[in-house]
């Protein structure tokens, strides 16, 4: 503890510590996860993690997971773990550069929305991390069905794109749902295709959908294995709620899938050893539905009064009782987005080796 408590006054102090060899995106939230093992006993190499803005801010939200003592008063919480996220994709890097042709990944965004901007650029990001080539295509809102299907299917044509994203929600007035079944199902990265679905259903996926997969990386991560747990996943949504219980089911979990028309959804989530919510709905979560040592995933994104992204967790009050529990953001996120490049790299090299 003493080296937290050192870390804690120089941070109120305005001593800064420069991080070295590290994304300066990912300082803010490396540095959170630094404190986060170090007040709960885990090694860090603060040296790594830390940027001339970071320290302030992380001491003030440290401080709210200490009693007076020192002592820590909620379990750990679950942020992407730097070392695994470096791991996956130095794995992909490499993966991609063994193969003949440079993997490439068509992102197509259409729109002027502020959110699905700054998640294609992460998607921009994450390519050039792994080695992937991003073709960008950026549309008007003007843009009509037809001309966005155009555009799908030259990309589907196309022998140097292995992957098809399109960022949603489309403008009003577009059909996604006949937008995302125009995508080949062996470039359909995101896994939104029926062909896709059903695979996954039958136990065959040709690719893991990004988001249920993230969920299930973190876990790994953490060493929680889901088998012979009650798992709860609260929300139905074709996206996550659906294929999260797949995959929890292919783990051996007995799974129960909670939705709008549950009755007494407190009492189904307080049977929850691992409970995920992902309804997008602010404080749906609250800490009398959780039962003490429960791992909790929240995998929605929302916005409080302040404007500032959160979950369905109130994270506060459930971090008192959860043995471990994903913040928002930070959490299942930066997961979400490996799996995708895992699937582009995947795709790539089906293609490529002309694999089923």
């Amino acid at each position: 503890m003493s080296a937290t408590l050192e870390l804690l006054r120089a941070a109120q102090e305005g001593d800064r510590y420069y991080g070295r060899g590290v994304d300066p995106e990912d300082l803010y939230q490396l540095g959170c996860l630094g404190f986060l093992k170090a007040v709960q006993g885990f090694d860090f190499d603060y040296g790594t993690c830390f940027s001339t803005y970071a320290v302030p801010k992380i001491a003030g939200e440290i401080r709210r997971f200490l009693r007076d003592d020192g002592a820590v008063k909620v379990g750990r919480t679950m942020r992407e773990q730097a070392q695994t996220l470096y791991t996956i994709r130095e794995r992909l890097r490499q993966e991609a550069a063994a193969l003949p042709r440079q993997p490439g990944l068509a992102v197509i965004l259409v729109g002027d929305d502020p959110a699905s901007a700054v998640y294609v650029r992460n998607k921009e990001k994450d390519c050039a991390q792994c080695g992937v080539r991003c073709l960008n295509h950026h549309l008007p809102a003007e843009t009509t069905q037809q001309e966005l299907l155009a555009l799908v299917e030259d990309m589907n044509r196309r022998e140097d794109v292995d992957g098809i994203l399109v960022q949603l929600p489309l403008p009003e007035g577009l059909d996604s749902r006949a937008v995302l079944e125009a995508i080949r199902p062996e470039k359909d990265v995101d896994a939104f295709h029926p062909e896709n679905v059903g695979r996954l259903m039958l136990g065959l996926p040709r690719f893991l959908p990004c988001t249920p997969a993230g969920v299930m990386a973190l876990l790994r991560a953490y060493g929680i294995s889901p088998a012979g747990k009650h798992c709860v996943v609260v929300g139905r949504s074709n996206i996550v709620g659906k294929p999260m219980a797949l995959l929890l089911l292919a783990e051996d979990a007995t799974v129960t899938v909670c939705h709008s028309r549950t009755p007494d959804l407190a009492e189904q989530c307080r049977r929850a050893d691992i409970l995920i919510s992902a309804v997008g709905r602010r404080g749906l979560i609250t800490s009398d539905m959780v039962k003490p040592g429960a791992v909790v995933v929240d995998v929605a994104m929302n916005r409080n009064e302040e404007g500032k992204l959160c979950g369905d967790v109130d994270f506060a009050a459930v971090a008192e009782k959860a043995a471990y529990i994903t913040p928002v953001p930070g959490g299942v996120g930066p997961m979400t987005r490996a799996m995708l490049m895992e699937n582009t790299i995947s795709a790539s090299r089906r293609r490529q080796h002309k694999e089923d």
